[in-house]
């Protein structure tokens, strides 16, 4: 049993993939992509937490895995539709993760001396925030190649960069 992340998938929204410079022709063909990576990346015995910005609800119901969402900006539903679709838990605010990691759609400020860090979408491919710092991740599908990421690889690559920082 694998923990993995994703955010800002937009399924189904064509306005996106234009917006975002997203590299396929069509919607179905971006929707299909982040199905079969996601599908053959996760099992149905792990969890993804989904951080935000869904898209059509009905694709989740294609999708390995336990899915746990945390509300973005554009996830209006009520949550018994999310439920509906396959989700197991919606949360409308942050969530703790390992007592330590905060999950929320939208990035949240924190520092090298904060008792926590962010594993965080929304920005999608926005120049103005890196994909990673030692204290924050982003796991906008832009910045995570469309597929899921397990947590372990979060986890070392905020690692590997705070060892860079130190090091200096």
């Amino acid at each position: 049993m694998s923990t993995f992340f994703i955010a800002d998938t937009h399924f189904g929204d064509d306005s996106i993939r234009r917006y975002e410079n997203r590299p396929f022709a069509t919607v179905e063909e971006m929707d299909g992509a982040i199905i079969k990576n996601w599908n053959e990346t996760v099992s149905d015995e792990d969890t993804v937490y989904l951080v935000g910005d869904v898209g059509d609800v009905k694709k989740l119901s294609g999708l390995n895995g336990m899915i746990i969402l945390i509300r973005g900006n554009h996830d209006k539903l009520p949550s018994e539709e999310y439920k509906a679709c396959g989700v197991s838990d919606v949360y409308d605010l942050p969530v703790v993760y390992e007592n330590f990691w905060i999950l929320s759609h939208e990035p949240m400020y924190v520092n090298r001396n904060a008792p926590y860090a962010n594993i965080f979408g929304h920005i999608h491919n926005n120049p103005q925030y890196k994909t990673v710092s030692e204290r924050s991740f982003c796991v906008s599908a832009e910045r995570i190649g469309f597929t899921p990421i397990s947590f372990e690889e979060i986890v070392r690559r905020v690692k590997e960069e705070d060892e860079k920082r130190s090091s200096c």
